[in-house]
């Protein structure tokens, strides 16, 4: 069994970064990120990508809104920085409060400054295979597969779960790399029948360790997408110590796909900035 590190490959990701950083003379690539309200995780999540920002010397700001900010106001705010030229990339952190519509919001994003890949020009570039911004974690997890030297062509590849920001693009990605590619979701019958014919597994169904040794291949290699607090631990979706002894190759829990989503939130928001500057 080989462990598929986000730590290391985002390593060598930021390392390709900085090179290309340090050929651009004059301002770098500027990322600004909208927080509504006080969800604890949101902070906890934005404050990382605010510091990955400034390591990488980009950069970047929080907008911060309370939560009782309307949809108009939003809309506003995102058109000012549609509008500002020395604004790359726009990233509006999720969840939003209840009462704001976040599907409504990110369509005003400027798709050429939608570094999160969720408007719908960019999803729709994505699954009609034209180039397009990708959502960071499905983007993160094919990066992970090439560069471990995962042959995708050919291969059964199963997507647990159908979300717009994992398992759909996800699922188009490995496909245009020539996988065959089943989905899952909660209403799969039989879900073991289709997990254990998987040569590369993705688990993204937000139940921990709802995926056990009985339901995995012999060499498969697994994608866990989950994270979850159980027992003050962290775990993934995986029960990790029982899959490892059947997995070629998996992602641990901590240290596995979740370094991967800030990382090419970084690749994106460089890749806008050259774009515009074009």
């Amino acid at each position: 069994m080989e462990l598929i590190s986000g730590k290391e490959i985002s390593a060598q990701i930021y390392d390709e970064i900085k090179n290309t950083l340090e050929d651009i003379q004059g301002e770098k690539p500027n990322l600004m990120v909208i927080l509504v309200g006080d969800d604890p995780a949101s902070k906890v999540y934005v404050g990382m990508k605010e510091k990955k920002t400034k390591e990488l010397g980009m950069r970047g700001e929080v907008v911060r809104l309370p939560a009782a900010t309307t949809q108009d106001t939003l809309h506003a705010k995102i058109q000012e920085l549609n509008d500002n030229p020395e604004v790359n990339g726009i990233l509006l952190q999720l969840p939003l409060p209840k009462h704001l519509d976040s599907k409504a919001a990110i369509s005003r994003i400027s798709p050429d400054k939608d570094v999160d890949g969720l408007h719908y020009v960019n999803v729709g570039k994505l699954h009609l295979g034209y180039d397009s911004f990708i959502p960071c974690t499905p983007y993160g997890i094919i990066q992970m597969l090439e560069r471990k030297g995962v042959e995708i062509e050919g291969k059964h590849a199963v997507v647990i779960g159908r979300s717009n920001l994992v398992g759909k693009p996800i699922a188009r990605l490995l496909e245009q790399r020539n996988a065959t590619v089943t989905i899952c979701h909660s209403r799969t019958k039989d879900l073991a029948k289709h997990t254990l014919d998987a040569d590369i597994l993705v688990v993204a169904m937000g139940r921990p360790k709802a995926i056990g040794a009985d339901m995995v291949k012999g060499g498969a290699v697994v994608i866990d997408v989950g994270i979850h607090r159980v027992d003050g631990k962290l775990v993934g979706d995986v029960d990790f110590d029982g899959v490892k002894e059947k997995a070629s190759m998996i992602t641990p829990v901590p240290g596995g796909v979740g370094p991967m989503t800030i990382c090419m939130l970084m690749h994106n928001t460089l890749r806008a900035y050259k774009i515009q500057h074009s």
